[in-house]
């Protein structure tokens, strides 16, 4: 997020009014539209609220802990000292750890959990299994909300398409746990030793010459000593998907005002929609302001009657910026009505960067009237 001349902030507070009245916020949008940074300033908002926050980022790019002038941040929450009255901290998501907790939270003893925390499929899948990493989003995000010790726990999640598995990964987990072929796979009398004795063998060699006979034994005894943890997964998967549904969760729409990036928040806000799942506010960051506070078409006529005069350059630029605004508006009016009746917050550009406490002030001047009083 970049910028600089001061917008002025909204007479009214409807993002204020939101952070006081829920318990989860989960910000979403493109890569590089500043997500990561109003996740930070929606969470150091509620601080000086009062309330105790957690901001979570699963962004690889680690930008929230330079956002928050850290040195890093690790899977459990950092408190991070300020200002405020009440608490924020911060925390990085660390997909396996989250896995590996969870495997041990469903598993039916010690031993089991470890034949499982041990196996090299499991080890290999952990990590790096599509979708693993949104699921994991949201089992930690499930995991700080039923703590209670936090009141608000804010979420930055992946890049937009992402970001869709990030909604879709709990049901997409039950899809598995329901599906034939798992069944087959975990039913160590039933299933896959009896599918090997009687039709798989060919085939399982054929794998066994393509991924190594040890990959496949693995995968084997992964799935048969996963039997029996199915039903706390899906019960967790659906807890979660009640989670995100729930009054009290609200989304968060970040943009900017460019035209393929608008396409693809829209693509997302519709997606949401279909989901039964409603924007509660959108932010759109680096926004060129109208200074003129006049329509395009007088700015113009304006520009042109000084022309050849000492004001001409200064009139030319002012027009040019009113033009940039005008076409900015333009690429934004279809996702505005979309998102409706959400609340519009525009943040304009900034003439630094955000790395620091200072930075994420400066933005929240213009999300919230009482930030901007409390900076000047």
């Amino acid at each position: 997020m970049t910028s600089g001349p001061a917008a002025h902030p909204p007479a009214d507070d409807p993002l204020g009014r939101m952070l006081d009245a829920h318990s989860v916020v989960i910000c979403t949008g493109s890569g590089g539209v500043g997500k990561t940074t109003t996740a930070a300033v929606l969470a150091m908002e509620a601080a000086h609220r009062g309330r105790r926050a957690c901001v979570v980022t699963i962004d690889p790019a680690r930008r929230l802990a330079d956002a928050m002038g850290l040195a890093g941040l690790t899977d459990t929450p950092a408190l991070v000292e300020g200002p405020w009255p009440g608490e924020l901290w911060a925390m990085m998501l660390d997909t396996k750890s989250t896995f590996d907790a969870l495997v041990a939270t469903h598993a039916a003893d010690p031993e089991q959990a470890a034949a499982i925390l041990e196996n090299r499929f499991y080890r290999n899948i952990s990590g790096s299994l599509s979708g693993t990493q949104e699921y994991m989003a949201m089992e930690k995000l499930y995991e700080l909300h039923t703590e209670e010790r936090f009141d608000l726990v804010v979420v930055d999640t992946p890049p937009t398409r992402n970001a869709l598995d990030f909604l879709e990964a709990p049901r997409r987990l039950t899809r598995f746990l329901d599906h034939r072929l798992y069944r087959l796979l975990v039913s160590p009398t039933r299933g896959l030793v009896r599918a090997v004795n009687l039709a798989a063998q060919t085939f399982l060699r054929t794998v066994s010459r393509v991924v190594g006979t040890e990959v496949v034994h693995d995968a084997i005894g992964f799935f048969a000593a996963f039997d029996g943890m199915e039903a706390g997964f899906r019960e967790r998967a659906a807890a979660v998907v009640e989670l995100l549904a729930d009054p009290t969760t609200a989304f968060v729409l970040v943009t900017a005002p460019r035209a393929d990036v608008v396409e693809e928040a829209t693509f997302f806000a519709d997606k949401l929609a279909d989901a039964g799942l409603e924007v509660r506010a959108l932010i759109v960051n680096r926004v060129h302001p109208d200074f003129s506070g006049q329509t395009l078409g007088h700015v113009v006529r304006r520009a042109e009657a000084l022309a050849g005069t000492p004001l001409a350059p200064f009139a030319a630029n002012l027009a040019d910026f009113a033009a940039v605004a005008a076409t900015e508006e333009g690429h934004l009016e279809g996702l505005t009505g979309r998102v409706a009746p959400a609340p519009v917050v525009r943040v304009p550009f900034l003439d630094s960067d955000v790395h620091d406490l200072g930075g994420l002030d400066r933005i929240a001047a213009h999300l919230f009237p009482d930030a901007a009083e409390r900076s000047g």
